[in-house]
């Protein structure tokens, strides 16, 4: 491809520059093994919740046949004794998933929860029969969901009983929702200011710059310098009353660093002189870090929680997410204290689908918004997605703190983590804040640290960014993300280390440098 190609291909997303590299890698020149390490899908799952969610499918239809059975029709299920029907049904001696629910029953139990009510809310779910009712999320979910957060997220401060959940499909329905409804509701406008902590998901830099928002945005870039953590000097900037939102990756996507306590306590103390700052915290990787803590336990008054089950259950594929809000936050204050014309727009707004839209809280309003507001009565994420965030949920309370399944995730990425620098002979970040889900290469430092600073120069001089990425998946069939469309530098290159076998990220290592030698013949031939 040549250099005038390869500048229009950067126009592209750092998403769809990748999909153009799959053709090329799958047939390479050298006949490689195809090895595609851009995208973050893990390559495990987690099967306990998949299995007790096909038991009570079954279980479902046997309740469903009590009331009515003709040939493949049933009927409905019944409220009255249908735990106890459900001890009957399983046989938690001869099945693992079995004693599994048999588990969750005392546990729920132990929640204060009534043990028919959640049975037959987890049975009516996953059947699907009906509309998802309060739409939003259903009753007893949003307990037991509150509780799996306040367990992996939120380090020990108690938010679960403040807190209001809205089920997604998936992190990245979240964040529609939210800058839709934040547009809607005049808390953000074209001109205003929004800082992004970069690298970060893509989302977050591409959607504030569409024509829809146009919003100007404030880059609190985290560097390799420094770990890829944040500066404190960079969060400082927070404390401008200019700045009217923050978004962020927690841990970073791709950097994949946590916030340590010194910028945790940085942002508490922006948040106090800037006490209409808006934060969107996105923490899908946060169970990867060993006693994570979220933006939200600390400024929960401030921050808007999303969250995801796709990477840590292994469920991209059942697109399941959270967004969680605190009773008492900024976003339904800062909508009482809008202008008397935006306050009657509003209730213009809302008027169709509640009495009194002025006491509508932000959440539900991002639940009619989702659905273009006429369509609110049948908004709400499906209710067997909602049963299955509930069971993977369910499969972290019920272990407690000897999950083997986390530590398994987790050891699984560091260990991919490790080959992956062992093989391209760089330094390791064992710090505890990095997740080792992705990682970043900075193309440039690794040609320099190998060949010299010369070399370097000629790299960067000579060729455009994407140029190494669209020769590894051409020549060695390899496929890496650019991290420009990340927002990090030129030259760097973003790894998953979720979705290959891990045998693989040692082969990556050794294709990088032996793609950066032939660039080095070359160089070597000019001069």
């Amino acid at each position: 491809m040549d250099k005038k190609a390869e500048e229009k291909l950067e126009q592209l997303g750092a998403f769809e520059i990748s999909n153009q590299m799959l053709t090329l890698a799958q047939k390479n020149e050298k006949s490689n093994i195809f090895l595609n390490a851009g995208r973050g899908n893990p390559n495990w799952i987690n099967t306990k919740a998949r299995a007790a969610f096909s038991r009570l499918m079954l279980f479902g239809i046997e309740e469903s046949q009590r009331t009515i059975h003709e040939s493949d029709l049933a009927g409905y299920t019944e409220l009255n004794g249908i735990r106890e029907r459900l001890e009957a049904f399983l046989e938690p001696d001869k099945n693992p998933s079995d004693q599994f629910l048999t588990d969750v029953l005392a546990y729920v139990k132990q929640l204060g929860l009534n043990q028919d009510e959640v049975v037959k809310e987890l049975i009516d779910g996953i059947i699907g029969n009906n509309y998802p009712v309060p739409s939003r999320i259903l009753k007893n979910a949003e307990v037991i969901l509150n509780h799996y957060l306040q367990s992996v997220l939120y380090h020990g401060v108690e938010l679960e009983k403040q807190t209001s959940l809205f089920a997604t499909e998936g992190g990245t329905a979240a964040i529609v929702y939210i800058f839709n409804s934040l547009k809607e509701n005049k808390l953000i406008k074209p001109g205003d200011k929004i800082a992004i902590n970069t690298p970060i998901f893509t989302p977050y830099l591409q959607i504030p710059e569409l024509n829809d928002y146009e919003m100007v945005e404030i880059d609190l870039r985290s560097n390799e310098e420094n770990n890829w953590e944040i500066s404190p000097q960079a969060i400082d900037q927070l404390q401008d009353p200019a700045i009217k939102a923050f978004f962020i990756v927690n841990p970073s996507n791709p950097g994949s660093k946590a916030f340590d306590q010194k910028a945790l306590a940085e942002i508490k103390k922006a948040v106090a002189k800037n006490p209409d700052l808006m934060i969107i915290t996105d923490d899908v990787y946060g169970t990867f870090v060993e006693d994570f803590q979220t933006v939200y336990s600390v400024v929960p008054h401030n921050t808007l929680l999303v969250y995801s089950f796709s990477k840590l259950f292994g469920a991209t594929g059942w697109r399941l997410g959270l967004i969680g809000v605190h009773d008492d936050n900024v976003f339904d204050r800062l909508i009482k204290n809008l202008a008397a014309k935006d306050q009657q727009a509003l209730a213009k707004r809302y008027d169709l689908v509640v009495l009194e839209p002025e006491k509508m809280k932000f959440i539900d309003r991002m639940v009619a918004d989702s659905r273009s507001i006429g369509l609110y009565h049948t908004s709400g994420l499906s209710t067997p997605q909602q049963i299955m965030e509930v069971l993977f949920a369910l499969t972290h309370l019920v272990a407690g703190k000897q999950d083997a399944y986390l530590e398994t995730s987790k050891k699984i990425v560091a260990t991919r983590y490790e080959d992956l620098f062992d093989s391209l002979g760089l330094p390791k970040d064992d710090s505890p804040e990095n997740a080792k889900y992705y990682s970043i290469i900075d193309l440039y430092r690794l040609a320099e640290e190998r060949y010299g600073k010369d070399f370097r120069e000629y790299l960067t001089d000579n060729f455009e960014q994407i140029d190494f990425l669209l020769n590894l998946a051409q020549k060695n069939g390899i496929v890496l993300m650019d991290g420009v469309g990340f927002g990090a530098a030129s030259g760097d290159l973003r790894v998953s280390e979720a979705n290959l076998p891990t045998e693989d990220y040692r082969l990556i290592g050794s294709q990088v440098l032996e793609l950066l030698a032939e660039y080095h013949q070359k160089f070597e031939a000019q001069k």
